[in-house]
């Protein structure tokens, strides 16, 4: 277990400021940024990772859409395309789901 930076895992204060508010409770990313039982701080409030899987594009649903902060899936595919030049949503493209919550959370 480690203490990382927020933007680790993260990448911007605007979806860190989601995540404090509980908007967001994981973030898939195209590598391994993190691992279970990692801590970080946001605003000074600490979160854990608390699980870290591995999964497919193809896997994603608009349950962990919404746990990212989007409406649905199709809504989180038109981000991704957003904010990522020269991103191609492909099915079968490896991901890492992080999933965290503050780390006092019962």
């Amino acid at each position: 277990m480690a203490h990382i930076d927020a933007d680790e895992i993260l990448p911007n204060g605007h979806v860190q400021q989601m995540a404090a508010e509980g908007e967001i409770t994981q973030m898939h990313r195209g590598h391994e940024y993190a691992d279970e039982g990692d801590t970080f701080d946001i605003d000074g409030q600490t979160f854990e990772v608390t699980d870290v899987t591995h999964r497919t594009l193809g896997d994603l649903t608009d349950e962990d859409a919404r746990k990212e902060g989007s409406e649905d899936l199709e809504a989180y595919r038109e981000r991704l395309n957003r904010v990522h030049d020269s991103f191609e949503w492909n099915d079968d493209s490896e991901v890492v789901r992080h999933r965290f919550e503050p780390a006092n959370a019962e």
